[in-house]
Parts: C-alpha cells; structure tokens; sequence
C-alpha cells in the first residue's frame, strides 16, 4: 500500500497550518489551497508522521530537508503564480515543492541532483495524479536548457550570487526566487527580475537553505555557483 494509505491527518493540524500561512502574510486563496490539498505526511519519514503539518522544516536523508511550509510559500508567492506560466525548479528534493507548484502553474521542470530522492519524488507525483511535471536528474545550477526560457525559476538552494546559466534561461520579465549568501553566513531570499539586460533584485529576508553545487551528480560537493551581475539600480 502506498504512503496514500496511511491514517489521514487530524483536520486540526492541517487547519493550523493554514492559519500559520495566514500570519505569515500569505493570504492567496490559490496557494492556500494548493498547500491544503498535497498531503505533506506523503513526502516525510514515517519517523517524523507526527510532525508532517508542522510548519518546520524535516529531514528527508542525503542531507537534506523538506522545507518549512511558511519558507515555501514565500518563494512561491514571490514568483507570482499564474497557471498559464511554465517555472524550472532547481532542487525538487521530496517532491512536496514540485507538488504545491504543479497546483499553481501550467508546467513544472524540476531537476533533483540526489538520485535516490528523486525516484522517490517521482513516485510520490504519480500517486498524487500530478501529470504536469516533468523531471530529471542532473545538476541543478545548469538549469534545463533544453526546455528554456522559463517565465519563472525557483532555486531550492542558496547560492553565493545569482546563478549566471539559470539567469540565461529566463524569460525577458521573468522572476527568479533564491536564496543567496554562503553555507555559514547569513543567507537572504532574493527576488530577481529580468529586465533586459539588467535584473531588479528584491531583499525577502533571511533563510536558511543548502548550498547550490556543481559538479558531478551524486558525487562530492562540486564548486559553488553564482557571479555577480549587472543590476538595476534601486
């Protein structure tokens, strides 16, 4: 039986949750509606069930976690969610992202460079019915140039500035949300909009996230990402 076939979720926590989201600023009846219909105990440990509703973040193996729920409606508010948009997500991790995205836009590309993580992921996307993503393995920070431009770009990890080949695969008037700063600094979540050829960047305050590698795919930490670029002034 699959992880569909659990216990379902006492009400109340779901319902706290929503209320969390709410004082968090988020008052979109769309993304509270995606976040109310993915069942988030489906893409946790069994060992952290009791926790699934809780708005923190949970480990999921490989190093890494499944984000707080607040921290992710953030990002994707940032993005300004329109179902006729297609958005590349670097770092699908668990899949709870992917699915709260697949909810909100027209097309989802996630691109997950833990193997194991993503076939599990992919697993998860299949049992919820969510026939508008579409994934791969690779190495995130290259993006998919393949599929691009994307009118929008949400990066599950940080890096040290706006990543240069996810830039490149922007939309003119796109949005991309990251986190940038180093591994053991302070880290801000960043909001980056194409302009021609400058961006303009937006502080949405600190975070907490992995840092964006290069590299060999299940291999050793590759090099950070990010250069600086030319920005708008303001």
């Amino acid at each position: 039986m699959g992880k569909l076939g659990r216990a379902l979720t006492p009400p109340t926590q779901k319902i706290r949750l929503i209320l969390d989201l709410r004082r968090a600023g988020i008052t979109d009846t769309a993304i509270l509606s995606a976040f109310e219909n993915v069942p988030r105990e489906l893409f946790v440990p069994e060992a952290f069930l009791d926790k699934a509703w809780e708005d923190t973040p949970l480990p999921i193996g490989h190093g890494q976690t499944i984000s707080q729920p607040t921290v992710v409606a953030r990002m994707i508010r940032a993005l300004g969610p329109d179902r006729s948009l297609k958005v590349l997500e670097v770092g699908c991790g668990s899949g709870y992202q992917t699915a709260v995205l697949s909810r909100l836009f027209r097309r989802v590309y996630a691109v997950e460079r833990q193997a194991v993580l993503l076939r599990t992921a992919i697993a998860r996307l299949a049992e919820l019915r969510r026939h508008n993503v579409t994934t791969k393995p690779g190495d995130g920070s290259l993006g998919w140039p393949e599929q691009a431009p994307f009118d929008r770009i949400l990066v599950a990890a940080a890096a040290e500035d706006l990543p240069p080949t996810l830039w490149e695969q922007l939309a003119p008037g796109g949005i991309m949300v990251c986190p940038i700063g180093e591994a053991h600094d302070e880290q801000r979540l960043v909001r980056f909009v194409r302009r021609g050829a400058l961006c303009d960047t937006t502080d949405l305050g600190p975070v907490r996230f992995v840092p964006l590698v290069g590299g060999k795919v299940g291999g050793k930490t590759g090099g950070k990402t990010g250069r600086p670029l030319q920005r708008a002034a303001g």
